[in-house]
């Protein structure tokens, strides 16, 4: 997984509450194996209403949003089944940053295994960013967060620090995932491995 910058990029509101897994990426979705290819399929019943047919109420088929890479969402974000395609969709669809004020826990665990910057703020400020995102006003509203600060601001004067697991940042700033962090061990592992075929 690659190392996580700071990022600045368009953000994009989804102001519902509890969208589960299965609202991120439909279980027909399921049969790849491959981690790429599931953006297309990302929010596919909310976007479509019907195969090819996109839904213009759903707020990320406004042009707007259009390369968004932050998605603003509401409480419980990712609930539901632990699937891990979730994170994969969201990935593949250009989101490296969510922002809501909590996550089912097996979710947010799953972004930072692929590394997707999870971050959690009080309602208000939330709610605080989903209207700057909403509004005509603000077309093109971005955010800016520094991860190694733990910091998210925008060109208004809005900043707030964030918290964030120690393990999960330097993971996430090194881009390690846990087959990396093991890789980093790799002679010592041969090692050992070596001397237990010695012994028999």
């Amino acid at each position: 997984m690659e190392a996580f910058l700071n990022h600045t990029g368009l953000v994009a509101p989804l102001d519902r509450a509890n969208v589960d897994t299965d609202q991120i990426i439909p279980k027909q979705f399921l049969k790849r194996i491959e981690r790429t290819g599931f953006g297309e399929f990302a929010f596919f019943d909310w976007r479509y209403l019907e195969p090819g047919v996109p839904d213009p109420d759903f707020i990320l088929n406004d042009n707007r949003y259009k390369g968004a890479s932050i998605l603003v969402a509401g409480t419980n974000f990712g609930s539901g089944s632990s699937r891990e395609h979730a994170p994969w969709a969201l990935l593949d669809y250009g989101f490296k940053i969510l922002i809501a004020p909590s996550f089912a826990d097996i979710f947010r665990t799953n972004c930072f295994q692929n590394g997707i910057l999870t971050i959690s703020l009080n309602k208000e400020k939330v709610d605080y960013l989903m209207g700057m995102a909403s509004s005509p006003k603000y077309k093109g509203y971005q955010l800016e967060v520094n991860l190694e600060d733990q910091i998210v601001k925008d060109e208004n004067g809005f900043s707030e620090e964030f918290d964030i697991d120690p393990f999960r940042k330097e993971s996430l700033l090194k881009g390690q995932d846990e087959i990396g962090r093991t890789l980093i061990s790799e002679d010592k592992i041969n090692s050992f491995e070596s001397s237990r075929i010695d012994r028999w």
